[in-house]
């Protein structure tokens, strides 16, 4: 049974940070998100011509745009991370709400970014922990009992397959056989980073969330891994349209019948995540070696 969302819901007082707007669910995000009335949505893009035609999009589709604005930010690039959170902090100073969307999906081989980190690490998990810290002091600040403030981490359901390897976290004993070994790793990361941060923000009027959206239509990979493209294409040719997927991330975090944090949600629906997930030493570890990764390349 599919979820559904409201027709509407007031988001009025709400700044909203959606990330990975510009393809799949994260469009059909971002149109949905825009036809509540926001006092602000920042989408995010790596390519402006993309983050053009997103606008006219949403013009389109519901012409609810005057609030809605298009930042540049690339997730492969830490610095550009961090250009963007000290922008936003400066010319906004309040945020409510903090979609970590986007994603990407590698193949067998590593292919490493500019702050010499595997692409799926920096770009599911690293990137999106380090946009959260520079701007969780500027969330806890703008939120309160009536208005609280809410983080997501679109994750996936492979996080029940992923496993967390100390000795391979960054892929540096090169990649897994299987071409979505390493991004099922990273999606368990997302369960597990929103669960800590749960903890962390407990009395802070802060929500956290991961969520699987379902199998859905979209341009996650531009992996040329003829493996991982014949294998996305059998999968994406049985998936949902990319507005349920959208409706399932949303609708836990918009819900008001909702009032848990940390819970993982699949296709809406909350569901119990790989036994690892709860475990409090690996917890405790990965937080550590993420934030260390941050601190060597002078991002925290």
């Amino acid at each position: 049974m599919s979820v559904k969302l409201d027709n509407y819901y007031d988001l009025s007082q709400y700044v909203i940070i959606l990330t990975g707007a510009t393809d799949g669910i994260g469009k059909e995000m971002a149109r949905l998100l825009s036809g509540y009335n926001p006092k602000r949505l920042i989408l995010t893009a790596r390519n402006k011509v993309k983050g053009n035609s997103l606008l006219e999009y949403i013009k389109i589709s519901n012409g609810n745009a005057k609030n809605v604005e298009i930042w540049e930010m690339d997730l492969a690039d830490l610095k550009s991370v961090k250009n963007f959170a000290n922008k936003f902090i400066k010319e906004f100073g309040e945020l409510h709400m903090l979609l970590n969307n986007a994603g990407y999906v590698g193949g067998t081989e590593v292919v490493n970014t500019k702050d010499g980190l595997e692409q799926q690490f920096q770009v599911n998990h690293l990137a999106p922990f380090l946009l959260t810290l520079l701007l969780l002091d500027t969330m806890k600040k703008s939120v309160s009992t009536k208005l609280p403030g809410k983080i997501a981490f679109t994750s996936s359901a492979l996080q029940s397959t992923g496993e967390i390897d100390f000795d391979n976290l960054n892929l540096e004993k090169g990649a897994y056989w299987n071409p979505f070994k390493a991004y099922a790793n990273t999606k368990l990361m997302n369960v597990i980073v929103a669960k800590e941060l749960s903890r962390i923000v407990l009395n802070e009027n802060v929500k956290t969330y991961s969520l699987h959206p379902g199998v859905i239509k979209s341009n996650i990979s531009n992996t040329t891994d003829y493996v991982s493209y014949f294998l996305l294409s059998v999968m994406l040719f049985f998936a949902s349209p990319t507005e349920q997927g959208a409706i399932n991330t949303l609708y836990p975090v918009l819900s008001p019948k909702n009032k848990d944090t940390g819970k993982y949600y699949h296709e809406g629906i909350e569901r119990e995540p790989i036994e690892v997930a709860k475990d409090r030493e690996v917890t405790k570890k990965l937080w550590n070696v993420s934030e260390q990764l941050l601190r060597e390349r002078g991002m925290i």
